[in-house]
């Protein structure tokens, strides 16, 4: 008998939001399309979580609690970062992998 699959709830934080919106209004600047290929993808993987977000690896900082968080990367220069609570995934920031990432989740 084969088990059931979970499906996460995700809960994307108003500043990760922000975030997303902050990158995509950048992009927008010099490339429309590319800003909206860059938010399709960030909203397909953050859905993706639904499904298996422990496939990811552990967002390993100093800062932040061990374990705590997991990040997927995206559009191949964007991190995803977030935490799985029972069964609720809360994204907490978008990075781009070109700025520092020290001080995103120092307050968390």
């Amino acid at each position: 008998m084969a088990s059931e699959e979970i499906i996460y709830q995700i809960i994307v934080a108003p500043a990760a939001n922000d975030r997303m919106a902050e990158h995509f209004e950048f992009l927008a600047r010099v490339s429309e399309s590319a800003a909206n290929k860059l938010l399709d993808g960030l909203i397909d993987d953050i859905q993706s979580l639904q499904k298996m977000p422990f496939r990811n690896p552990v967002y390993d900082r100093p800062y932040v609690s061990p374990l705590k968080y997991r990040y997927m990367v995206s559009n191949k220069r964007y991190r995803i970062v977030y935490q799985v609570v029972n069964d609720t995934v809360f994204v907490d920031d978008i990075q781009d992998f070109r700025q520092s990432d020290d001080k995103d989740l120092s307050n968390l």
